[in-house]
């Protein structure tokens, strides 16, 4: 659901992070700046500053964890029971 209105601080880069993967565009919209993309820009940049993250660019919020997450495919290896470890 989209904020009704502008995310400031941690809740900008957690919405922002969040919605990274679906784009710029989306991710200022959930974020609660519509089409404007310069001020979500601005503002996120603000936000990670102030939160000492070295981003330059949305991508870079995704993190490993995001990744592996996604993939989320594979096997799972292990004792069908604790006897058997």
């Amino acid at each position: 659901m989209a904020s009704l209105k502008p995310l400031h601080g941690t809740e900008l880069v957690d919405c922002a992070r969040a919605n990274a993967k679906q784009g710029i565009e989306t991710a200022a919209y959930q974020c609660g700046y519509g089409e404007d993309l310069n001020k979500f820009a601005r503002e996120l940049r603000k936000a990670c500053e102030e939160m000492n993250l070295q981003v330059k660019e949305l991508n870079e919020l995704i993190t490993d964890q995001d990744m592996i997450l996604e993939l989320g495919t594979g096997e799972i290896v292990a004792p069908d029971t604790a006897t058997e470890l």
